[in-house]
């Protein structure tokens, strides 16, 4: 048993099943407490907490929040891009970067090159350092490998990381990142390789993977072709989501709706008509407001989203090339400043909303009883003081299943 006692503010949002579509459903309780045993949240309230046995932690005055959740990485990877950096700041955009022979395509070279002993000893600090802004779940896609081999040795390694280390991992199968170079002038023979029963097939086969991806653009697949891969993965049992709109309008949104996503993640260019499919269909809008900032782009329109009651996960995107963010924290600070989010909202979106863009709603995101008790203790008075805070970490305490992981 752990109590955590002297809690200054105790977010609790919701009831346990359900994506959170505005902030009227969040309210907090001060001067409060939690109880933990057998890994599960038992009893929660204001005031002392009753007598009993186990250890307590004291709060001090201070937030406790659900632990966080990334609900959009590609955190295994090998190699850095520190020289597309500076020429990003020089001017150069995305694409005219990846024209020049970077981008995606660097790091599949430094990931084919990697062993899955290396790829799991890089993402092992990059773990710890999340861990510490007190994210207890992270989604991490494959995409970088592109071939059978290492496709594979990505998401082996997402597992073996799975044992290593407290953070619960969930993988998802993303040979549609882009065409590899050997595959340039045979497009359709790469998308054939991506939903074979040689990878996909081995995939879900082998539980490798919970969900299927697809980076729908003009630099990299057709609706037609991420309909296909998509489609194909919901055969073998993986549910679908998407890259879409994030750079060009091509109808990616629409698609999500058509599949039945889980999730549409980017939209930054997200138009009218995708807005009205995504909310019909009740698919979740994954929103990444560290790439925008990192990339220098607009933000996807979270305002608007939130009055169409869509749903909002918020994730960092960390990835060697456009989103070089550890920090979820940051991250919602961010959502507030610049997708214009209220702090409650943006925090909605990397626990409750982000644990049903994952599959978890029902134990994971959420500070009630019977679910998970996956917790972050904070050194702020209130969510609002957390966030605006931007880039201190504030955080004391991190608790997974009833353990103190970190602090």
């Amino acid at each position: 048993m752990i109590v955590i006692d002297n809690i200054g503010e105790l977010f609790v949002p919701g009831a346990p099943g359900a994506p959170i579509r505005n902030d009227c459903e969040i309210r907090s309780l001060h001067g409060a407490y939690v109880r933990v045993d057998g890994g599960l949240i038992v009893d929660y309230g204001t005031g002392s907490p009753p007598p009993g046995d186990g250890d307590t932690i004291d709060a001090r005055g201070g937030l406790v929040v659900p632990g966080l959740i990334d609900s959009h990485t590609h955190l295994v990877f090998a190699g850095t891009r520190e020289d597309e950096f500076a020429m990003r700041c020089a001017g150069k955009s995305y694409l005219e970067i990846a024209q020049a022979g970077g981008g995606i395509q660097r790091t599949v070279a430094a990931v084919r090159a990697a062993s899955l002993d290396e790829l799991v000893e890089l993402a092992l600090p990059r773990l710890a350092r999340m861990l510490s802004y007190g994210v207890t779940t992270v989604e991490v896609k494959s995409g970088y490998g592109l071939n059978v081999a290492d496709e594979i040795k990505m998401l082996e390694a997402v597992r073996a990381l799975s044992e290593l280390q407290p953070i619960e991992l969930v993988a998802t199968y993303l040979a549609a990142h882009t065409l590899p170079t050997e595959y340039r002038q045979r497009r359709d023979a790469y998308v054939d390789l991506v939903v074979s029963d040689e990878l996909l097939g081995r995939v879900a086969s082998e539980g490798l993977a919970e969900f299927c991806d697809v980076f729908c653009e003009e630099s990299a697949f057709t609706v037609d072709e991420s309909r296909r891969v998509l489609a194909k993965g919901k055969e073998h049992g993986l549910r679908p989501k998407i890259h879409a709109d994030q750079i060009t309008q091509m109808g990616a949104s629409r698609l999500a709706a058509e599949v039945g996503a889980v999730t549409a993640e980017h939209l930054e260019h997200l138009d009218d008509g995708g807005m009205a499919a995504l909310a019909e269909a009740e698919v979740i809008a994954g929103v990444i407001p560290g790439c925008s900032f990192y990339l220098g782009v607009a933000q996807a329109p979270a305002r608007r989203l939130l009055e169409h009651k869509i749903p909002i996960a918020v994730s960092t995107d960390y990835n060697p090339g456009s989103s070089v963010v550890e920090s979820l924290p940051l991250v919602l600070s961010i959502a507030c400043t610049q997708a214009k989010m209220t702090p409650s909202e943006a925090l909605i979106g990397a626990t409750v909303n982000a644990a049903a863009a994952l599959d978890r709603g029902s134990r994971l995101g959420r500070i009630e009883v019977g679910m998970q008790a996956d917790l972050v203790l904070l050194d702020a008075t209130s969510v609002d003081q957390w966030l605006y805070q931007v880039g201190r970490n504030t955080v004391t305490t991190v608790v997974k299943k009833g353990r103190v992981v970190h602090g």
